[in-house]
């Protein structure tokens, strides 16, 4: 299948998940993100901030969980920039520095930027990986161009409901694949 029908196939899926299982499948990918990486080394994490209308997987759970556990851990967030369609970087401090874009994605408002090279790991928004760990997101590039631009050292982690599928057809040279996908029910390495 595209990304165009995988895209719509996954989205239409993750929206029919009751709330329950939504839950049900946050805590078991927060069990497994912490309990089969390593998170030693990383100095600095960058996290989406989940958009509750489409049901994204919950990264505060992951977010809160790093910052009691793992104090040296700094947490970068991402913002949209409109102009140039490109992801920036800020560091997260407090809630209120978040306001919901016109996507209905939180995002800070103001903050002090992170150096795209100083991030070691990227919680990455999707909705399905392949085997390849390609992943298919939204469609507008953000991540695959953010992606490009970070260290090579730098560890994308897709956090996604469903397992991965065996092949995304359209693949292209511009795709950046993940390292891992996280999901209920195992941690997929590529």
């Amino acid at each position: 299948m595209t990304k165009a029908e995988l895209r719509k196939k996954y989205l239409n899926e993750r929206l029919s998940l009751s709330e329950k299982d939504v839950d049900d499948y946050n805590h078991d990918i927060c069990e497994n993100f912490f309990a089969k990486l390593d998170l030693s080394k990383i100095n600095i994490l960058h996290s989406f901030i989940p958009m509750e209308k489409t049901k994204e997987p919950d990264t505060w759970i992951i977010i809160n969980k790093v910052k009691n556990q793992f104090p040296h851990i700094r947490i970068s967030i991402p913002r949209i920039n409109v102009q140039s369609i490109v992801i920036e970087n800020f560091f997260f401090e407090d809630p209120r520095q978040l306001k919901t874009n016109t996507w209905g994605i939180p995002e800070p408002e103001y903050g002090v930027p992170t150096a795209t090279d100083a991030i070691d790991m990227v919680l990455v928004p999707m909705l399905i990986a392949d085997r390849s760990g390609h992943r298919v997101g939204y469609g507008k590039g953000f991540y695959d161009k953010f992606l490009s631009t970070c260290k090579p050292s730098c560890i994308p982690v897709g956090l996604c409901f469903y397992e991965p599928i065996e092949r995304i057809d359209d693949v292209n040279e511009l795709d950046m694949p993940l390292r891992y996908c996280v999901t209920p029910h195992k941690v997929h390495q590529f």
